[in-house]
Formats: structure tokens, C-alpha cells, sequence
């Protein structure tokens, strides 16, 4: 049993490019905020149009990011796309001290480092796609980015697929309601066990009802379908 006093929560999401991990990572941060605080990463690309500095990322320059790194500020950094990307390790920290729960919304690299920094904190989900058509459609539908990135990406995708053994629940994002039901379940069992105690907070569910959503989706066996994009792929 977990109480809001504990120390929090690592809530790690990962998922290819295309894949939705950013749409549920935000929805359930809605929905539980404040006890839920989203890890604004640190990142050299540009920003992107609808993008707010210091809100989805904090937009800085290669020689600001490179400074970080050698003051050892981050707890995990990367080049991802061609551009950098990190996590600063004192806020992390001290949100978890606190027992405030962080969510992050990162790469399998990101992921794995993270995971080893804060090994007995961590929450690790990945998210998987129906299969690689849809993917492809959900990347060229958002006309963000040129072609030959598009492409790159969808390379990228095949490549981080393989990295789902690493993660301790996978999602099958086919359905968006199903996957995020399933999404908060896992996260919400991890904060405060399988069974309801009055000292518990309101929660969408009770906590055995959101133990069969956790278990429901153990049943549709997705490493098998992770399996088999990775074969596909």
C-alpha cells in the first residue's frame, strides 16, 4: 500500500514516434495533477509551431545544453533526430523526495537511463502501435516534419520497437479509451496497491476494479504483438 506521504513515483512512457505516447502521457497528467507533474525536458531543436517554451520543453541553444552536460546537471541525455535532448536531475529529485509522482514522455534511451538512476521508482510502460501502416499514416498526417525526416523516423521506429523487453507493462494503442483505461490503471495501482483502504483518495475506480483493468490487459499477451512488428519490421 502506497500513501500520498511515500516517496513518488517514476512514471516512465515510451513508445515510437507516431505511436500516442504524448497524448496519454498528457491526458493523464490532467487528470491527475497536481499529485502527477510533467518533466519538462530540455531540448536544442526548434521549437515547433503551438509549442510554448518551458511548457512542453525548454527550447535552449547547443552551447546551453553542452554546459549542463558538463556541469553534470542531467539525469539522462541524448541525441535523438539529430538534436539533443535531457533531463535535469534536481527537480526529478526532489519532486520524488517530496512524494510527488513525475511523468515522462521519452525515448527508450531516455527510458533506460532514467531506470538506472532511479531504479526502485520507476514505473516503466511502452506503448505500441496496431501495426507499422497505421504508424506510417499517423507520422505523415501530422505534416510536421519533411518527407525524408518522416521516413527517418519511421526507420527509427522499427529500431525502438525492439527495445520492449526493457519495460516492465506494454500498451496496444488501438483503441485511445482502452489504452488510456489502461494507462491510469497501471499507474494508479503502482501509487496505492490492489486494495481499497478508506484513507485512500477518490479515485476514478476502485482499486480492484482498476487490478482487473491491469490484469485484462496482461490477458491480450501484447509482447506477442510487439514481437510481431518487430518480425514485420
Amino acid at each position: 500500500m502506497r500513501l500520498v506521504t511515500d516517496r513518488g513515483v517514476l512514471v516512465i512512457v515510451s513508445s515510437p514516434s507516431g505511436a500516442g505516447k504524448t497524448t496519454l502521457t498528457r491526458r493523464l497528467l490532467a487528470e491527475h495533477a497536481p499529485q502527477l507533474e510533467f518533466s519538462v525536458s530540455y531540448t536544442t531543436r526548434p521549437i515547433r509551431p503551438g509549442e510554448v517554451d518551458r511548457r512542453d520543453y525548454h527550447f535552449v541553444a547547443p552551447e546551453v545544453f553542452e554546459g549542463m552536460v558538463q556541469r553534470g546537471e542531467f539525469a539522462e541525455h541524448a541525441f535523438v533526430h539529430g538534436n539533443r535532448y535531457g533531463t535535469a536531475q534536481a527537480p526529478v529529485e526532489e519532486a520524488l523526495a517530496r512524494g510527488r509522482d513525475v511523468i515522462f514522455d521519452v525515448d527508450w534511451q531516455g527510458g533506460a537511463a532514467l531506470s538506472a538512476r532511479w531504479p526502485a521508482d520507476s514505473l516503466k510502460i511502452f506503448i505500441l502501435p496496431p501495426d507499422l501502416d497505421i504508424l506510417a499514416s499517423r507520422l505523415r498526417m501530422r505534416a510536421t516534419d519533411a518527407p525524408g525526416v518522416i521516413e527517418r523516423r519511421l526507420a527509427k521506429a522499427i529500431e525502438e520497437l525492439e527495445h520492449f523487453p526493457e519495460y516492465q507493462h506494454l500498451i496496444v494503442n488501438d483503441d485511445l479509451e482502452r489504452a488510456y483505461a489502461t494507462l491510469r490503471a497501471l499507474y494508479l495501482t503502482r501509487r496505492y496497491g490492489r486494495v481499497t483502504r478508506p484513507e485512500l483518495p477518490t479515485l476514478p475506480m476502485s482499486l480492484e476494479e482498476l487490478a482487473q483493468v491491469v490484469d485484462a490487459n496482461t490477458a491480450t499477451d501484447p509482447p506477442s504483438h510487439a514481437r510481431r512488428l518487430v518480425a514485420r519490421g
